[in-house]
């Protein structure tokens, strides 16, 4: 087994499955749309990110795309993971119907959240950045997941279109029983398909292991596009990237940047 290593931002494992979605979000960091190559990781690869992973002392994965509910093997992939630790998937839930939710179900255990994409509470401030008559759809998954006890968490991202309404949609989240430790509220970032937000990179992003088809990157902010943040092209061995961004922190600390700001 590998020794762990002293890593500052040992814990959060995230894991890009995918890059295609059945959405075209004008702000997506990850510049997926449905024309977006698929790029997928596969189930042996994600199996063995988990394993080493597990060796280096992480203890919670984020599994995300695009839209990982596209993919057909993401009920396993899921299985595996929330298997051996706490495991969060990302999705904008309007998938999850008939058949996907049943295979959804039949994986469910307590490791096991469903992160939903909604940001707002109404339909105008969700549907300017991810398309008209979104809203309606996801609040629908949300209602659904719920329906089949899933543990749902929301993520909100503050733009320029609901920014005066932020009360609204904490009233909204309340209205469907979610509680204020499962609703993440982050500012838009300049990433991507964004040409608005704030700036994102290296010295200002805690660094959180993530992992996609392209290599390993700082963060899961980080656009495909963006060599910046890029750790390395190859995802094994895992430990190789860990001391890379160890490497990284370290250099940051001398130079008195390491206090950066938090986006997770």
């Amino acid at each position: 087994m590998a020794t762990t290593p002293d890593i500052d931002f040992q814990g959060k494992l995230w894991i890009y499955t995918n890059y295609d979605c059945n959405l075209r979000c004008s702000y997506c960091c990850a510049e997926s749309m449905p024309e977006t190559p698929r790029r997928a990781l596969g189930l042996d690869t994600v199996q063995q990110v988990v394993d080493e992973a597990l060796d280096l002392g992480f203890n919670e994965a984020f599994l995300t795309g695009g839209e990982p509910f596209i993919l057909d093997e993401i009920y396993d992939m899921l299985a595996y993971v929330s298997a051996r630790m706490p495991t969060t998937v990302l999705t904008n839930a309007m998938l999850l119907r008939r058949k996907h939710l049943e295979r959804l179900a039949a994986i469910a255990n307590d490791n096991l959240r469903v992160q939903v994409s909604l940001d707002g509470g109404r339909a105008e401030d969700h549907d300017a950045y991810r398309g008209q008559g979104t809203w309606a759809r996801t609040v629908k998954g949300i209602q659904l997941l719920q329906e089949h006890g899933f543990h749902v968490r929301l993520s909100s991202t503050e733009t320029p279109a609901n920014t005066d309404h932020i009360d609204e949609l904490i009233a909204f989240r309340r209205s469907l029983g979610i509680s204020n430790q499962d609703h993440f509220i982050r500012p838009l970032a300049k990433e991507g398909f964004s040409d608005e937000g704030m700036e994102v990179g290296v010295d200002s992003l805690e660094p959180e292991l993530t992992v996609s088809k392209d290599g390993i990157f700082w963060h899961p902010l980080a656009a495909p596009s963006d060599c910046s943040m890029k750790v390395s092209g190859e995802i094994f061995p895992l430990s190789a990237a860990v001391d890379a961004i160890q490497q990284e922190l370290d250099r940051l600390c001398k130079e008195g940047k390491s206090d950066q700001a938090t986006f997770t």
